[in-house]
């Protein structure tokens, strides 16, 4: 669904202030969609007036995507209690598979609502780079108004959020544009080809979300990219591991989540120089 912005509007809830507007307004002209006044119009009135499946709804100051099958809205979600339990100098499986450090740069290929990614950004503070390649242009828009307005009690969770920059793009298009050991770390975590569980919460992102697998052209350019490793989040069953060639995986032991980690022979140290 991803590939077809054009069937898409932006409005705002019925009663909407200023700055909803503006954040419609400037949303719609950003992603080259119609932006649509909402007056007292119900969303499916909206969708069969304008042949659209999925409308971007600003409303309370952030952007909320309407799709066939439910709300897909911005939340930080596990990223919470895991940057929490880093701060408590306890384990995260992700970060132990990147070999994460302060001031790395980390290039997040699938970053959809960024929960790995705000890890990410946490770990390697204000001195490291995280950059997210988003394919959905809708979801990279939400994804991208939510990092930078949501706000936490937790303020190393807020800056680690507004430190990411978020960029919509097709990954193997982004990687082959990039220079040799650009990043220290390339990241996908992609729809699983199997997933864990059919969760009625999922499927509005399943709606909008890119779901062709990761190519091995990718993991070819991403290996050419990173200075360091290369990762892939799936399932502990999966095969796209030995697909996709990554010869170590990693994770709990009772984790239904693993991580393939294919590191650089030439690097020595986890971290570049910077």
């Amino acid at each position: 669904m991803s590939s077809n912005i054009m069937n898409a509007i932006v409005t705002t809830s019925r009663d909407p202030n200023k700055s909803n507007t503006l954040l419609a307004e400037q949303t719609a002209a950003t992603l080259g969609i119609p932006f649509v006044q909402r007056q007292n119009s119900s969303l499916d009135e909206l969708r069969d007036q304008y042949e659209v499946t999925c409308i971007l709804v600003a409303k309370n100051n952030a952007l909320t995507l309407e799709t066939p099958d439910g709300e897909l809205f911005f939340h930080p979600n596990m990223s919470h209690l895991r940057v929490k339990n880093l701060r408590k100098d306890q384990p995260d499986n992700m970060a132990k598979a990147m070999g994460l450090k302060e001031g790395m740069r980390v290039l997040d290929c699938t970053l959809g609502f960024g929960a790995d990614a705000i890890v990410a950004s946490f770990v390697t503070g204000v001195r490291g780079r995280v950059v997210g390649l988003e394919a959905s242009p809708l979801i990279a828009a939400v994804t991208a108004h939510g990092l930078a307005s949501f706000s936490r009690e937790n303020e190393a969770m807020t800056a680690a959020m507004r430190r990411i920059e978020v960029v919509n793009a097709d990954a193997l298009t982004y990687l082959q544009a990039q220079p040799d050991n650009a990043f220290d770390i390339v990241y996908f975590d992609p729809m699983f080809r199997h997933p864990l569980m059919q969760s009625e919460n999922m499927n509005p992102l399943r709606y909008a979300a890119e779901h062709a697998p990761v190519s091995a052209a990718m993991i070819t350019e991403a290996r050419r990219v990173a200075h360091s490793r290369v990762v892939l989040k799936e399932t502990s069953k999966s095969t796209e591991f030995a697909r996709l060639g990554f010869p170590e995986i990693a994770g709990g032991k009772y984790s239904p989540v693993h991580y393939g980690v294919w590191r650089k022979a030439s690097s020595s140290v986890a971290m570049s120089s910077r």
